[in-house]
């Protein structure tokens, strides 16, 4: 599947230096160029209509600055501020901006900014997967935990207890019953491959006829689950 391009936009007074960075964008396979506006009045109308990731934004321009500009948008995108001022540096990373290129642009400068937003767009599109993500609340002594469904690598019997092992935390212990947990669980992700395991699907790297492994851990497969384990990992 293609990866969706970068939304740019360029706010910039001068259209030497407004030509000079659309077309830096336009050799960017990764960006899209959605609008240009030559003052920040234009521009603070013109993001309302524009849906924009990322603006390059200069800030020494009449009326209304860059600065200024960024005060009037509540929906603020990344920021890239552009100038011929290195006094504005300080400034600039006082609004969180990505990054600070002084003009006159220079392309392998402007190539590291690229590299700068891609990290940024994939940080940012990270956290936005895992809020939409499915999760559960699951007790654990006297507090419920929000637990992402994604994050769950697999869980293992303790007795009256259970540990759900995690892939970006320490494991967490809870009180119930496997049946419980797995009710909790919806069943195209998640299998009970053993009375005392269950398993996400997805986080399985290898098998054979009487064990699997995630992340280098050897989960044990009962008998009776062998082969409905087979069918389900083949139809996926």
């Amino acid at each position: 599947m293609k990866k969706p391009l970068i939304k740019c936009a360029v706010v910039d007074d001068s259209n030497m230096q407004r030509l000079a960075i659309t077309q830096l964008i336009r050799k960017q396979p990764q960006l899209e160029l959605v609008g240009e506006w030559s003052n920040a009045i234009e521009a603070k109308n013109g993001l309302l209509d524009v849906d924009t990731d990322v603006l390059f934004l200069d800030i020494e321009m009449p009326v209304l600055n860059g600065f200024n500009l960024l005060d009037y948008l509540e929906d603020k995108p990344h920021v890239v501020i552009v100038t011929g001022k290195s006094k504005y540096a300080h400034k600039a990373f006082d609004y969180n901006a990505i990054d600070f290129l002084k003009k006159p642009l220079k392309s392998s400068r402007f190539s590291i900014t690229i590299d700068k937003l891609l990290q940024a767009d994939n940080f940012h599109k990270k956290i936005e997967a895992e809020k939409n993500s499915p999760s559960v609340f699951i007790k654990s002594g006297l507090k419920e935990y929000k637990v992402y469904l994604q994050d769950i690598l697999f869980i293992s019997a303790m007795g009256d207890f259970a540990k759900i092992h995690l892939e970006k935390s320490t494991p967490l212990v809870v009180t119930g019953t496997m049946t419980y947990l797995e009710s909790l669980l919806p069943k195209q992700y998640f299998f009970r491959v053993h009375r005392s395991f269950i398993v996400n699907l997805e986080k399985i790297e290898r098998f054979t006829a009487s064990y699997l492994e995630i992340k280098n851990e050897a989960i044990p497969i009962s008998r009776q689950k062998k082969q409905e384990l087979r069918d389900i990992l083949k139809s996926n």
